[in-house]
């Protein structure tokens, strides 16, 4: 692997990493005072983002939902937010980490992790009701726990329908609302009468930069689990006589471990390159010289963060005709779009005639940071105005 990270012009060991600074929760009163005084002087507001709660969060995170947090708390810390964010200690935030407990390493103890991520931010905002003026949701469980807390809670929606339990989104409760991040979704969404719009997810583009000259393999890249296929990509990949790289993680759910034991690691080596828990540099390298990138996701995705980040370094991408991919990806100009398994083979070819500067340029105008940042910006003034409008 080292070779293919090395080899020509977009060898990652050129880029460089953005640095984070991060604090800890005040523990004292003092503290705490000195925040509120800097929020009372500020026209900024002070947000609480909810993180998923299983593992600490940070560049290397494979998740998409954890890699949209990151990207928007850090660009709301730019803007002179105040910015709290509840996640795994040893996570690393722009603003302040609410730690609210230790990853889970042990297998299958997502509830119990869950649990106590949920009972220590409620617990803490019992304590200061005051504190925050809205909390942002990208944990996809904690809003069911709305009617508990003090101020407006905007949840985002980051996974099909199908994956939320129905009797938490027709919860009431009337400091709640929804956010969707495509219209594809949003049109699953539709009884939902708290859903008050659509704010597409971003990527800090300029962390991945464009790069013209490409080396002759295919990528996926991601979350390692049943629903996201990376065996069709290894299948399709051999199908067309390429080599393919299979980066991502596996997350410590039991059906996931034996889905990679099961359906994966057997078709591993004979043109299939596997790197586990690429470093946030490494990942950047693999998307920069890859041909294209393979999204080969069976379920009704709602975004794709990755294949955002493909186009921002001017590799086309090759998704399945479903969910949101074709929302995102332009097809014949910034990627392939095919109907089955079947096309990704032609698609590969079509693809290395793409200009990969549309590329870049649908990246830059579409899917950055700073547009999601405006949006969810505009979005928080509505929702803290509702709120406070009722409230009085």
């Amino acid at each position: 692997m080292t070779s293919l990270l090395l080899a020509g012009e977009c060898s990652f060991w050129a880029l460089t990493g953005f640095g984070f600074n991060r604090t800890e929760m005040p523990s004292s009163s003092n503290a705490l005072q000195a925040l509120n005084d800097s929020r009372a002087n500020s026209r900024s507001f002070s947000i609480l983002y909810i993180s998923y709660p299983l593992l600490a969060i940070s560049d290397e995170s494979a998740g998409g939902a954890e890699q949209m947090l990151l990207t928007l708390e850090r660009e709301m810390a730019l803007r002179e937010y105040l910015t709290t964010v509840a996640a795994c200690d040893g996570s690393q935030v722009s603003g302040r980490l609410f730690a609210t407990g230790n990853p889970a390493h042990a297998t299958d103890t997502f509830e119990q992790r869950e649990r106590e991520h949920c009972e220590r931010i409620l617990d803490y905002l019992s304590d200061h009701p005051d504190e925050f003026d809205l909390i942002h949701n990208e944990s996809g469980s904690f809003f069911r726990h709305a009617d508990r807390c003090p101020v407006p809670v905007l949840a985002t929606l980051h996974l099909p329908r199908g994956f939320y339990l129905e009797d938490w989104l027709h919860r009431s409760s009337p400091n709640l609302v929804f956010n969707c991040v495509s219209q594809s979704q949003a049109r699953t969404f539709t009884d939902l009468s708290n859903v008050i719009g659509v704010v597409q997810n971003g990527i800090a583009v300029e962390r991945f930069p464009h790069c013209g000259e490409k080396q002759n393999y295919l990528l996926w890249l991601g979350r390692i689990c049943e629903e996201k296929a990376p065996d069709v990509a290894i299948r399709a990949a051999k199908h067309a006589g390429m080599r393919l790289v299979l980066a991502g993680q596996v997350y410590p759910f039991s059906y996931h471990q034996q889905y990679f034991e099961r359906e994966v690691r057997p078709l591993l080596g004979a043109g299939v390159q596997f790197f586990d828990s690429p470093l946030f540099e490494q990942k950047v390298a693999l998307l920069r010289n890859a041909r294209a990138l393979l999204v080969t996701s069976t379920a009704e995705e709602t975004s794709s963060l990755v294949a955002m980040e493909a186009m921002a370094c001017g590799t086309p991408v090759i998704a399945m005709r479903r969910g949101a991919f074709p929302e995102i990806v332009a097809d014949r100009q910034t990627g392939v779009i095919v109907d089955d398994v079947q096309g990704i083979a032609e698609a590969i070819e079509q693809a290395s005639n793409l200009d990969l500067a549309i590329c870049r340029r649908r990246a830059e105008e579409m899917f950055s940071a700073w547009r999601m940042a405006d949006d969810y910006a505009a979005l928080y003034r509505r929702v803290i105005a509702a709120h406070r409008t009722r409230a009085a």
